[in-house]
């Protein structure tokens, strides 16, 4: 192991006893096991059979509670699961201590082989957008529509804001960090968490306060928490460093599935900057800017963002049937086929092939 390398925290020596996780009205928790991970998976009863399935992942640092007020607005549209990324939530590390971007993708990659739900409507916050961008584009098949909430991908200028996050992946800093906020109150971690990702923390309401700060106390006793943080922090830094094929960016380009991208004006992690050139990356893509909205536009603005995935949703389906349609007519010989939609056999082979296996299962 380099000095550069934080040591490795045994996954059987990391389940503690805290108390349970939070579920709100309506919600299932399931655990599911997979080689190499355990995933909790949060999840609302649609409100009717055959509804086309969700995925959400949440960022760094979140959980699958990011997404409860959203899914619960689309319960009448989607049959929506939200995941708890490896070593987040409630989710335990992975066996193997992989938190690069790849190997969060892997892991959802994994869930939704083994689920059968594919292809899904996959929504990504954060971290969260860095590794549904991967997966979309190694895994076009188990993606129908992709949703991004001030997805993390590269910027050759950082916000100010942001550095502190991002020099959680040195060496040493997570010690440092921990010794001086040792002090803190939960209370004290989460007014300052609501700061830097609302746009209007104010907007927060008391109950959602305190269901913040309880679960802000979980994590603390957890003693993995900070190992996952920082290694999570340092695959989003490596992962911007990648060029060639496995760059997000160019991965971005590569995405198949019609796209919403949803950038807040007040994001103090994602430059908002950036919202024009992922509009000009991905090449099917929707703009939804929202000038109040913080990093975490789902939980502040939640009906807003389900109307335009809503949107997004229905004019996918209606390509879709176009498509078909065109095809079917020419005999299945027409441009709307599997060729125009950049699946063709040689396709996956060329493009998806190196990737497909160092990101899928």
């Amino acid at each position: 192991m380099s000095s550069t390398e934080l040591p490795f925290v045994p996954t059987s020596n990391v389940l503690p006893k805290v108390a349970p996780v939070r579920v709100a009205e309506g919600e299932r928790l399931k655990s599911v096991r997979l080689p190499g991970i355990t995933l909790t998976v949060r999840s609302r009863p649609p409100a009717r059979e055959g509804l086309p399935a969700a995925l959400f992942v949440h960022g760094l640092g979140g959980s699958s509670q990011n997404w409860s007020a959203l899914m619960e607005l689309l319960d009448a549209d989607a049959d929506c699961e939200a995941v708890d990324l490896p070593g987040f939530g409630d989710s335990p590390p992975p066996d193997d201590g992989d938190y690069s971007v790849t190997g969060h993708a892997r892991a959802v990659i994994r869930y939704l082989d083994s689920s059968g739900r594919g292809p899904v409507h996959l929504f990504g916050n954060s971290l969260g957008g860095a590794v549904t961008t991967r997966v979309a584009a190694v895994r076009p098949d188990l993606v129908r529509t992709l949703t991004l909430v001030s997805p993390a991908l590269p910027e050759l200028r950082i916000q100010r804001s942001a550095v502190p996050t991002a020099l959680l992946a040195l060496p040493g800093m997570v010690r440092l960090f921990t010794r001086f906020t040792t002090g803190w109150t939960p209370e004290q971690r989460v007014k300052g968490v609501l700061t830097l990702c609302y746009g209007e923390p104010d907007r927060v309401s008391p109950e959602g306060f305190r269901n913040a700060v309880e679960e802000m106390d979980r994590r603390l006793q957890l003693p993995y928490f900070w190992d996952a943080m920082a290694r999570s922090a340092r695959g989003i830094v490596n992962a911007y460093t990648l060029g060639g094929q496995h760059g997000l960016w160019r991965q971005a380009e590569r995405v198949l599935a019609p796209t919403l991208l949803v950038y807040g004006g007040r994001d103090q992690l994602v430059g908002f900057r950036m919202a024009q050139r992922a509009a000009r990356a991905f090449r099917d893509a929707r703009l939804l800017t929202l000038p109040n909205a913080g990093h975490v536009a789902m939980m502040e603005y939640p009906e807003t963002v389900a109307t335009a995935f809503c949107e997004l949703m229905a004019e996918a389906e209606a390509e879709t049937k176009v498509r078909a349609s065109e095809y079917l007519a020419s005999g299945g010989t027409a441009s709307g086929g599997a060729a125009s939609a950049g699946r063709g056999p040689g396709d996956r082979a060329s493009e998806g092939g190196a990737d497909s296996a160092s990101a899928g299962s």
